[in-house]
């Protein structure tokens, strides 16, 4: 029984973190606000959308809107190439697919080492971020899926 009690305290001090690439950023998200990570990246365009928007797909018989992750953050548009991935993330009731470069590991952060996200998180800004956690060779930044799918600019 204590051994029971001791993992779930032991879970309760990490996360799980799906990374992903953006460029050369290395970013991640809580992997239990990921519905499933796809290759369909055929979409079709919305017009008078925010540059951001990729386009609309027909995920099983979901709409799907698909945003340039990258675009988003501020950085440059996403290469849609075989290494290309899209997030399937689910937010107020409506999938919503963030488009990345490519798909990295998933991590196990301890949540006592998230460090504060600066202003700005290599060229991104900060407030999309929730922290930085570091790894021996690398930041990754701890994606705010609420702030980044907020559409009030």
């Amino acid at each position: 029984m204590a051994d029971q009690s001791s993992d779930s305290i032991l879970e309760n001090r990490t996360m799980e973190l799906s990374t992903f690439y953006l460029g050369k950023a290395l970013c991640g998200m809580d992997i239990l606000k990921i519905q499933e990570i796809n290759k369909d990246i055929k979409m079709t365009e919305v017009p008078q959308s925010p540059d951001y928007v990729m386009g609309i797909l027909n995920l099983r018989g979901q709409i799907v809107t698909t945003i340039d992750l990258g675009k988003k953050l501020g950085l440059s548009s996403s290469e849609l190439d075989d290494n290309s991935r899209n997030i399937i993330v689910n937010s107020k009731d409506e999938y919503i697919g963030l488009l990345v470069d490519s798909i990295g590991d998933v991590i196990k952060a301890e949540k006592s080492k998230i460090e504060q996200a600066p202003a700005n998180v290599g060229e991104m800004q900060g407030k999309y971020f929730d922290g930085v956690y570091k790894l021996e060779d690398n930041l990754v930044g701890i994606l705010n899926l609420e702030e980044v799918l907020n559409i009030e600019e």
